[in-house]
């Protein structure tokens, strides 16, 4: 009888380590049976929300409520003196001024 080489059984448990190794691997990869899936949870209607103001949880009705107040305009124009006015169109002329020209020293 004819028996298989050292080298030859060498290189079949080799082999078949790395046979093993490959297929524990695989089942590594795979999400634990107990994840929803991603298209499920796309699909799951959001019925609580979160106050954008505190961060505390509010029902859906009320954050749509709440974002129909701070969307809505603010109820009478704030009057300002004219020498915070002409400030003001001071700021933006220079925010304007460096947003094309940012090489000019202008304080």
């Amino acid at each position: 009888m004819n028996h298989p080489s050292p080298v030859y059984q060498l290189r079949l448990l080799i082999l078949a380590l790395g046979f093993s190794l490959m297929a524990t691997e695989s089942t590594l990869a795979l999400p634990a049976p107990e994840d929803t899936p991603e298209e499920v949870l796309r699909t799951e209607i959001i019925t609580g929300a979160r106050s954008p103001l505190d961060g505390k949880p509010i029902s859906a009705s009320e954050y749509v409520q709440l974002q129909a107040e701070l969307s809505a305009p603010p109820p009478q124009q704030v009057k300002l003196a004219p020498v915070i006015r002409k400030q003001i169109r001071l700021l933006k002329l220079r925010k304007f001024i460096k947003t094309f020209l940012p090489f000019i020293p202008i304080r």
